[in-house]
């Protein structure tokens, strides 16, 4: 297996690690992602919103901020 080191930012480490369990690596997490576009859906990444969820959430910043992620997720695998 070839291991390749990448630099991702810290809340982007931070989502992967919350999807990741002991069972996982990191790659199988990300390849998940892979599988649900293969299968047409291009909202896989959408069922994971809402995992983390917190008391008193500002929905309109977490609404924009949900653009963005999709936005720049879809952009890098255009």
């Amino acid at each position: 297996m070839v291991s390749i080191n990448i630099s991702i930012r810290r809340e982007a480490y931070d989502f992967l690690r919350k999807l990741k369990n002991n069972d996982k690596s990191f790659s199988d997490v990300i390849l998940e992602f892979k599988q649900q576009e293969k299968k047409g859906s291009k909202e896989a990444i959408m069922k994971f919103f809402g995992a983390l969820k917190e008391e008193n959430v500002n929905w309109k910043e977490r609404e924009k901020r949900m653009k963005e992620f999709k936005a720049e997720f879809e952009k890098r695998f255009k």
